[in-house]
């Protein structure tokens, strides 16, 4: 059974040094009901822990550090999601525990002609995305936390620099698959109602490469987890090879300039 994770901010860590936890660990390791000298794991910056629980009392907890565990469970390269914002940012909730879980390293919303905008709402929500965030690292035991950015305009989208830049589209484009090549990756995908004509033209013309994930068309919330989950089984396979994206185009054709 793996140990309870807790991501904290950094600090100059020894051995034997105390460490205090915040409420939300306190009441989780209460939640578990664990009493002191149960094992645990912090995440110090960009240094992991192991840890023995020093004390729990009326909500207040403090580790004392053992030992530094020397391991890393990031992937070997950057994943970038330029997620849609979607007309119902509840969705947002739902696809950041996944692709945490999978490995991504930088969240972009991005706005989309088909999202419905709030600067005031998408801002009051960022706090809470950050919240989930941490708490899928945790679940999952990653050792870094990815990096949660402000919304930005479709048109940044356009100058975005990475080696390899996907983009999920539901319509035939003709192309095969980009092959997957072990660099950083940035991918997007549409809100609700999908990517516009024009924007997918935008992203052609400006590099991006289209992609699909068979022939069905997959929700907003399911696309980016169906490809992120394509890319880490590559990466579990440690080798460069076309993604297995399921290969056939559902039977739809895309507009005549997408860059083909």
């Amino acid at each position: 059974m793996s140990l309870p994770r807790f991501f904290l901010a950094p600090l100059p860590a020894a051995e034997n040094a105390l460490v205090p936890l915040d409420a939300e660990a306190a009441r989780h390791l209460k939640a578990l009901r664990l009493k002191p000298g149960a094992a645990l794991e912090l995440v110090l910056g960009d240094q992991t822990w192991r840890a023995d629980l020093a004390k729990l009392d009326r909500g207040r907890a403090t580790a004392r550090l053992v030992a530094p565990l020397h391991e890393d469970r990031e992937p070997p390269v950057a994943l970038q999601a330029c997620l849609p914002l979607p007309a119902q940012l509840s969705l947002f909730d739902e696809w950041l525990p996944p692709l945490v879980e999978l490995g991504i390293t930088l969240i972009q919303p991005v706005v989309y002609r088909r999202s419905e905008f709030d600067a005031a709402k998408t801002a009051a929500r960022m706090e809470r995305w950050a919240r989930l965030i941490q708490s899928a690292c945790e679940q999952s035991h990653r050792s870094r936390l990815p990096e949660l950015r402000p919304p930005m305009p479709f048109a940044s989208l356009l100058t975005w620099e990475a080696p390899q830049r996907w983009v999920a589209y539901e319509l035939a484009t003709g192309q095969a698959n980009p092959p997957w090549r072990p660099e950083a990756l940035a991918f997007t995908s549409g809100p609700e109602g999908g990517i516009t004509d024009e924007e997918f033209v935008a992203l052609c013309g400006a590099g991006w490469q289209p992609v699909s994930l068979g022939r069905s068309i997959l929700r907003a919330v399911t696309t980016p987890v169906a490809l992120l989950g394509a890319v880490q089984y590559q990466l579990g396979g440690g080798r460069s090879a076309q993604v297995p994206f399921g290969g056939l185009m559902p039977e739809k054709s895309c507009p005549d300039d997408c860059g083909r």
